[in-house]
């Protein structure tokens, strides 16, 4: 056994546990170990110093609460860990990218004409069974992402599922609903 498995198993046994335990101690040193590196990571991706210790404490959170979803045959706790700390950051981005909302306008709301309101109810019932049509799988996906209000990561983190399983079931989704709302 090298020195980097045992580091490795150190680690993992650390956020065991952190799972079965709630073991204060091992999570000070999980966080005294990889709250830093995390910070300086994002730093050097670009994130100013604030930003990265918002990110880096809430990788550390996320950690905390979800001890449960890391499975050492799939990553190294680093690994992990990072992968975390990297789509926070891209969440981050995503944020402060979003459009400011238009102004909002004040006094009542135009009133949809009938035939503009039947439609609408004829529309929402189609999408209703369009989307009760979908395999349970991807109906799941759909209803986190666009209902639930998820990032695609914050689904593969609570599902456990890797990312690209999130992506491309939900792209097969929105493919399946398209056509069925033609």
């Amino acid at each position: 056994m090298t020195e980097k498995d045992t580091v490795d198993t150190r680690w993992s046994e650390m956020v065991a546990r952190v799972k079965t335990e709630r073991d204060e101690t091992a999570f000070a040193e999980l966080f005294a170990h990889f709250a830093p590196r995390v910070k300086a990571f994002l730093m050097k991706s670009g994130a100013d110093p604030a930003l990265a210790e918002e990110c880096a404490q809430d990788v550390m959170a996320t950690l905390w609460h979800k001890a449960h979803l890391f499975d050492p045959e799939r990553a190294s706790v680093a690994t992990w860990v990072f992968t975390i700390a990297r789509n926070r950051r891209i969440d981050a981005l995503r944020k402060n990218r979003r459009p400011e909302p238009e102004d909002l306008t004040w006094g009542p709301e135009h009133e949809p004409e009938q035939d503009e309101a039947i439609a609408l109810q004829q529309e929402s019932e189609k999408l209703g069974t369009a989307l009760a049509a979908l395999p349970e799988k991807q109906r799941m996906l759909i209803q986190r992402a666009y209902f639930g209000d998820m990032s695609h990561s914050e689904i593969a983190e609570e599902t456990g599922l890797p990312l690209g399983t999130i992506k491309s079931r939900i792209r097969l989704a929105l493919d399946r609903l398209r056509h069925e709302m033609k």
